[in-house]
């Protein structure tokens, strides 16, 4: 076991990053962090921010030199400078469960291979595979770029053949997938937690809602049947399983309305739909990730009360957020990453609603989120301080 009192690696420095840091240091570790923007949030709060590409030589030496053990924030990073940290160094996850995946074509195939359903694709590297793809998958569908896609960037839909293709073209043509586009009933998540044993600790299911292909809220948790909820549980298990995983990951599900479960992707760290860990279960995501690093027995993840978390991103900023919506609650617990820029679509933040009633939560966090633009809290003493 690494014990409190060692440096632990991070390489990249967001949100994720800030939040392990914060639970590394809380347990007394020291954090060394590795991420090029000299303003990262992780790097802001980390014992140590080496400012420098992921992949610089100088950069990874003191890594490997300084850090007991290394671990990632996201997967859009070089694989080769795990394989290089994991010569010296114990490092989770491994450089091969970022390789696969970080590329949706191979990650989709691993999902298949491991017996378990996804939507209908096809892959596409060139445009007689596209021509091929419309034909096989129909539309409408959604076109995905293989890699470098997050928060619904790098994903167009496809009502036709020539919408496909401009989309294909103004992409450089990279490899991507089509995917028939589903009607869902819902979106769910599992986050788990997975030691060098096996030994496991899975959250419970949260149901997700997005906007313009970014996570809005979650709800934990997921308003689903005992029976589906156990089924993704287990069919999450079974990926960390074949991927002989160490570390948090996050399975994402559709569910389609004819109930069926399909995996849309795996993140091979802790994940937004997993960030009302932090209030609301015995241990955090991010202390789980600390825990599975160090080689520490994994910590209870059980859930302590009904919560919903809801992302603040940057377009709460172009007025300025009126913070008192949110701190005056009792019940809200708010969390701003550090972030000196705000922008559309970013994440700055996000804030958690607890209570016994699920509902109760849900029409709270709500009415906070609209009352953050401005617009008072029904039935709150809590009004805005922004001028009209």
């Amino acid at each position: 076991m690494i014990l409190p009192g060692s440096t632990l690696g991070l390489l990249g420095g967001g949100q994720l990053g800030r939040m392990f840091t914060q639970a590394a240091r809380r347990m007394g570790y020291r954090v060394a962090v590795l991420d090029p923007d000299p303003d990262s949030p992780a790097g802001r709060c980390a014992d140590e921010h080496l400012c420098a590409p992921y992949d610089d030589p100088q950069a990874l030496n003191r890594i490997a030199t300084t850090c007991a053990a290394v671990t990632t924030e996201f997967e859009n990073l070089p694989a080769t400078a795990l394989d290089q940290l994991a010569s010296e160094r114990r490092v989770q996850p491994s450089a091969q469960a970022l390789r696969l995946t970080q590329e949706r074509i191979s990650e989709k195939q691993f999902i298949r291979d491991t017996g378990l359903p996804t939507a209908d694709y096809a892959v596409v590297r060139t445009e007689t595979d596209l021509h091929a793809a419309l034909d096989a998958v129909g539309l409408p569908a959604i076109l995905k770029r293989a890699a470098f896609g997050y928060d619904g960037k790098g994903q167009a839909r496809i009502e036709s053949p020539d919408q496909a293709l401009a989309a294909f073209r103004a992409w450089g043509e990279v490899p991507c997938v089509l995917e028939t586009r589903l009607t869902l009933d819902r979106e769910i998540s599992v986050v788990l937690a997975r030691g060098d044993d096996g030994a496991s600790t899975l959250f419970p299911v949260a149901e997700n809602q997005h906007v313009n292909g970014i996570l809005h809220l979650s709800i934990a948790p997921a308003r689903i049947a005992d029976g589906l909820a156990d089924q993704a549980r287990d069919m999450a298990l079974r990926l960390a399983e074949a991927l002989d995983y160490c570390g948090v990951m996050a399975v994402e599900f559709f569910i389609d309305r004819s109930g069926r479960l399909l995996v849309n992707e795996i993140a091979p760290r802790p994940h937004n739909s997993g960030h009302y860990t932090l209030d609301a279960c015995v241990t955090s995501q991010f202390e789980q990730q600390v825990r599975a690093l160090c080689g520490l027995p994994l910590g209870s993840a059980r859930q302590l009360t009904p919560v919903v978390m809801v992302n603040l991103l940057g377009d709460l900023w172009a007025k300025g957020p009126a913070w008192d919506a949110v701190l005056c609650q009792p019940n809200a617990r708010l969390h701003l990453y550090g972030k000196q820029q705000a922008r559309p679509g970013r994440k700055m933040g996000h804030f958690c609603v607890l209570n016994d009633d699920l509902e109760a939560a849900l029409s709270e966090a709500t009415a906070i989120h609209a009352a953050l633009s401005g617009e008072p809290v029904p039935g709150s003493r809590a009004q805005s301080s922004r001028p009209s």
